[in-house]
């Protein structure tokens, strides 16, 4: 087990941990919560053997094996899958050692550095990665592409896949869903609910935490305190716990009034239809934890928009994606993803919008932002839409060298020139109260955007959006690095909001909480999906089965391999069915043979036997797989005739 036990970590002069003490048993799941600053990434530099305790006991088994992403963004030209592999440092261990006892000729040393080998997996490795990289979004196209050819985003899943490519005792994981799209996300949860040792995991995504942990370990100044159940259980007992403290419950009633008051209020706005019924049950747990809620330090609201048009814009037989880039060929033709969509975007509806990982979701969005220009077909907007748009990528919207005030600054000259009186003060103290809103004050209103955290980037794009007074919020993957508190702000700001929502997340708890319907991008369309998001999410879990067989379909069709070619048509079909059944009485006799090599690799052996036998063993191995692909050309010969 790992147990801490009145243990001080320091990071500078600052005191992040202060005589804690914990204790955290085998193949627990655990989630580290806490608000950003506490400490979180500093206790895992503890667990992982960069950072040592400045006071007290702090013991991991010393046999335990630790896999971890690694944060850094690879650069190699190495196929993905091959990468991946490389995550299974036994299997790597295993074939160092066998290429070394080989060089050295050490017979008593191969035979067992063969038997490792084997024990380590080597036969299905490929398999294995592979299966972890189309999990997490992949495409069977791409598994051997370079990693350097793919994005960040993709290659910090590369890294996630190579993590869980490496056996492990204790598996640590700082934000693993950042990257992730909803298919992947739920496909991970069930990955880590099949995982037999012991997880910590650092996520701002309550129904992840939920959904993956029993046990919840809560930095809080300074201490430890271990909470027995998911985040959701963790969340009630804190809330309890607050409550219970009178002081504190007295100075946070005006703002529980306030979010009883918005609670109350869309509880009855909303239909009875399943997907509210979904938004009605995330009403009812902000009302159950509102002392919690009331104590985070950052909240804010959307202003009630100057107007809003009905319909907002409407889109006939409109066509997505992406023109051809501008060094393609003249006549390349652009890439569509999403075609002939007839919809229309009301006033005051919420939606969010659902889809598979590559289906479109962010290309609507872009299109309806004017980040793109519609490929075919109408986009018509209403008269006086407002759009404010949260771009998943910050940097489509932010500029790296510029501070928040000359951002603010920027949109205030902008504004005016374009005519639009958003209701808000342009002078540049009111430009900075507007930022502290959001926490920006001091010297950090001036600090270059590119320096700041990706949780201080989305708060920045959050001011500019609240400043504008939008009447239609376009909204991609908001969350990705907002802390809990903050993901809770935008949910109750979001809720007030009076205009219209359109939302990509795949944070489960911010569309349950927000939206009373949805929109499923599929297959090159859009259209409603009728059910709520556990119907989605089972949806995602038949459609990546569905996936999966068809891989192995694709990767058990015959391949081309170098042996004599097959006599198609020309040859005749008894002479086919023939070496057909020779093929396959020399892989039953290989076959075999492994069965009693690996027999009597079971019992003593001297060091020159061991070592023949696992020369043979792998002999064999590969003798298999030349006849195997044999066997499929020849199939495939005697349909064809």
């Amino acid at each position: 087990m790992i147990t801490l036990r009145d243990v001080t970590l320091r990071r500078g002069v600052k005191v992040l941990l202060d005589s804690a003490s914990v204790t955290l048993n085998p193949a627990e799941k655990v989630g580290l919560v806490g608000r950003n600053g506490a400490g979180k990434s500093t206790l895992f530099a503890l667990l992982n053997g960069t950072l040592h305790e400045d006071a007290g006991d702090f013991f991991v088994p010393p046999q335990w094996r630790m896999a971890q992403v690694a944060q850094d963004m690879p650069e190699t030209e190495q196929g993905a899958t091959d990468f991946v592999i490389e995550g299974d440092v036994t299997l790597l261990a295993a074939q160092r050692e066998v290429a070394e006892a080989e060089a050295g000729d050490d017979g008593d040393r191969m035979a067992h550095a063969y038997m490792a080998l084997h024990d380590a997996g080597a036969h299905d490795a490929p398999a294995r990665a592979q299966a972890l990289i189309l999990g997490l979004g992949f495409k069977t196209s791409e598994l051997d592409n370079p990693v350097s050819s793919f994005s960040g985003g993709w290659r910090m899943r590369l890294q996630l896949a190579r993590a869980l490519m490496c056996p492990s005792d204790l598996l640590l994981l700082d934000e693993p869903t950042n990257h992730l799209d909803l298919d992947a996300l739920v496909w991970l949860e069930a990955w880590l609910k099949r995982y037999a040792g012991t997880l910590l995991v650092i996520s701002h995504d309550r129904e992840f935490l939920d959904a993956v942990t029993g046990v919840t370990l809560h930095i809080d100044a300074g201490k430890l305190v271990r909470y027995g159940g998911n985040y959701s259980k963790f969340e009630d007992m804190r809330a309890e716990q607050m409550a219970l403290q009178q002081s504190a419950f007295a100075r946070q009633q005006d703002k529980i009034a306030h979010l009883q008051k918005f609670i109350d209020r869309f509880k009855a706005k909303a239909s009875k239809a399943k997907q509210a019924q979904s938004r009605v049950k995330a009403l009812e747990r902000m009302e159950k934890i509102a002392p919690m809620l009331a104590d985070a330090d950052f909240s804010f609201e959307f202003k009630e928009p100057a107007n809003l048009p009905n319909p907002m814009l409407a889109m006939h037989e409109a066509s997505f994606g992406y023109p051809a880039p501008e060094d393609a060929p003249e006549g390349t033709p652009p890439t569509t993803i999403v075609r002939n969509v007839s919809r229309s975007v009301l006033a005051g509806q919420r939606i969010g919008i659902l889809g598979a990982n590559g289906q479109g979701k962010s290309t609507l969005v872009k299109t309806v932002a004017r980040a793109l220009a519609p490929l075919g077909g109408d986009v018509t907007e209403g008269k006086g839409l407002n759009i404010g748009y949260f771009a998943q990528q910050e940097l489509d919207v932010l500029r790296p060298g510029d501070t928040p005030l000359e951002h603010m600054i920027r949109l205030a000259k902008e504004a005016t020139a374009a005519g639009l009186n958003h209701g808000q003060g342009t002078r540049e103290q009111d430009l900075r109260s507007f930022l502290g809103m959001f926490n920006f004050s001091g010297d950090m209103v001036k600090q270059a955007v590119g320096s700041m955290s990706g949780g201080e980037k989305a708060r920045l794009v959050l001011c500019m959006i609240v400043w504008q007074r939008p009447n239609l919020l376009l909204l991609d993957e908001p969350t990705n690095h907002l802390d809990l508190a903050t993901r809770e702000a935008l949910s109750v700001a979001l809720n007030e909001f009076e205009g219209t929502v359109m939302l990509v997340s795949h944070d489960r708890a911010l569309l349950r909480a927000v939206c009373d319907e949805f929109w499923m991008v599929s297959r090159g369309g859009v259209a409603p999906f009728d059910g709520d998001l556990d119907d989605y999410q089972r949806y995602l879990l038949d459609e990546a089965k569905r996936q999966r067989e068809a891989a192995k379909q694709a990767a058990s069709a015959p391949q081309k391999i170098a042996t004599k070619p097959v006599t198609t048509v020309a040859g005749s079909q008894k002479t086919l069915k023939k070496e057909l059944e020779a093929v396959e009485r020399s892989m039953a006799e290989l076959t075999a043979e492994q069965g009693r090599i690996e027999d009597r690799l079971t019992h003593p052996l001297n060091a020159a036997d061991m070592a023949s036998l696992g020369k043979r063993l792998k002999a064999i191995q590969a003798e298999q797989a030349t006849l195997e692909g044999r066997w499929l050309e020849l199939g495939e010969a005697l349909e064809a005739t």
